[in-house]
């Protein structure tokens, strides 16, 4: 059962019965990312309008008539660079959303900015002696008041809507000190049935089920059981506190000071992306896997009717994986070994001269084209281009599965899993015959979510040109 919290409500326990329930169906919550990117775009679209709309009537009044273009040329360039230097000082984020003085203070300080640069502009290309100073000055300020009220109508309703914060926060009581924190949702972790194990990827799918569309989570729990909660947040893609006075052991971020509850937390994880980063990322991989799925249509086609002539059974290989948060999601391959012999769970990882691999699916092994249907688990939000190669949940280095080898393996599902990867450029990739060859991927793969950058991904495309065909792709 779930319960939404008001803006005025204390925080409300999501209580369960004896017997631990299933993950929830749907969120506890709706995803706030959307909300607040609408409210961003409506304060950029209030200060576009604003903006201009001041120069022009403030044209108006001061020539007693509308004006022409060249005389609202002030505030024609003004505009862009006021929009260039707002993104820059952060005029535009979630502060700005919820406190109206930050809101404000940021938008002035953009303004005044803009202002003096193209002061500095015009008088530098003699061109200041178009502009009508009375215009100029009266449109600034005039904007200025107009664009201080707009934040005001939107932060005030913005509390109405979200609370002293745009943030939906949950509080897992896993048996800690007693915390009470207004406008969070709460959930007893043993009446739900929730552990910090790192051994069950079934439960921690189920964990996500919880911690899905969540902006922060705040784990109070004993402190024998502080390391495990912080190993499993630091995998869930979220920002992630733990209640503790310790430090050292769990390897903390930063402190929170709650005031509210009256207690101090320890930051041991965040999301890896933010909201814009994850904006662009998105729009790369729809822009890449579109593209893409148009030029291997073809080739896509062709191997789906060899398969098909080989042995008459199904194209596609369905098989479920750990992505983002640690949420289980089917990845799409195409077929390369025969009906009878496939292994869902990847209990047996492919090796050379594999006696399940068909004939024609050696050569997609080998060419990666078996890999191409991913693409559409892209468009599903599933995976991304580029990213960590998500794994089967029996997957073993050695004699050990991946999780054993290595506890900082959970991190890596910080991110969505990707197509390709910077393991994947390195070379390191095939059969897991060792536990070090684990560890040299799970090394990759942490270095790049640590330092995601858009070129990077680009590069990082760029490079799978040259490891597509590789000596250890069987």
């Amino acid at each position: 059962v779930c319960w939404g919290i008001g803006v005025n409500a204390p925080a409300h326990s999501l209580a369960g019965g004896t017997a631990a329930p299933a993950a929830p169906a749907r969120a506890f919550a709706p995803s706030l990312d959307r909300k607040r990117l609408q409210f961003h775009l409506a304060q950029m679209i209030a200060d576009c309008a604003g903006l201009y709309g001041c120069f022009w009537l403030c044209a108006l009044a001061y020539l007693g008539r509308p004006p022409v273009p060249q005389e609202m040329l002030s505030g024609q360039l003004l505009l862009p660079i006021f929009l260039t230097i707002a993104m820059h000082n952060r005029t535009y984020s979630l502060k700005s959303l919820t406190d109206w003085r930050i809101a404000t203070s940021r938008m002035l300080a953009a303004l005044l900015v803009s202002a003096l640069m193209l002061t500095f502009l015009a008088y530098g290309m003699n061109v200041s002696a178009v502009f009508s100073r009375v215009i100029f000055v009266s449109g600034i300020a005039t904007a200025a008041m107009v664009m201080a009220a707009t934040r005001w109508l939107i932060t005030e309703r913005a509390h109405r809507l979200w609370g002293p914060s745009a943030l939906n926060v949950l509080l897992i009581d896993a048996g800690g000190p007693p915390l009470v924190i207004p406008n969070t949702y709460r959930i007893a972790a043993r009446e739900h049935g929730l552990e910090p194990t790192l051994e069950d990827p079934h439960l921690l799918d189920r964990l996500a089920g919880y911690l899905r569309n969540m902006d922060q989570v705040i784990v109070s729990c004993p402190q024998e059981e502080r390391a495990a909660w912080a190993m499993v947040l630091k995998g869930s893609g979220v920002h992630g506190e733990i209640a503790t006075p310790l430090v050292r052991e769990i390897g903390a971020l930063g402190v929170v000071h709650r005031e509210e509850a009256g207690i101090s937390s320890l930051l041991v994880s965040v999301g890896a992306l933010g909201l814009r980063a994850r904006l662009t990322k998105r729009a790369f991989d729809i822009a890449v896997s579109v593209l893409a799925l148009i030029v291997v249509a073809p080739v896509l086609a062709g191997a789906a009717v060899l398969i098909r002539l080989e042995d008459g059974g199904p194209v596609l290989f369905r098989q479920r994986r750990l992505g983002r948060g640690n949420r289980f999601f089917n990845i799409y391959k195409l077929r390369t070994m025969r009906v009878e012999q496939a292994d869902a769970d990847g209990h047996r990882s492919a090796a050379r001269d594999d006696d399940r691999i068909t004939r024609i699916g050696r050569f997609l092994r080998k060419s990666s084209i078996d890999e191409l249907p991913q693409l559409f688990n892209v468009l599903k939000g599933e995976m991304s281009i580029v990213g960590p190669r998500p794994h089967a949940l029996g997957s073993q280095a050695g004699s050990k599965l991946f999780w054993q080898v290595d506890s900082r393996y959970w991190q890596r599902h910080s991110l969505r899993p990707g197509i390709t990867g910077l393991a994947q450029v390195r070379g390191l990739r095939g059969a897991t015959e060792t536990e070090s060859d684990l560890s040299s991927r799970l090394l990759a793969d942490l270095e790049y979510a640590s330092d995601w950058t858009i070129w990077r991904d680009l590069q990082i495309l760029l490079a799978t040109a040259s490891v597509v065909i590789h000596d250890r792709a069987y």
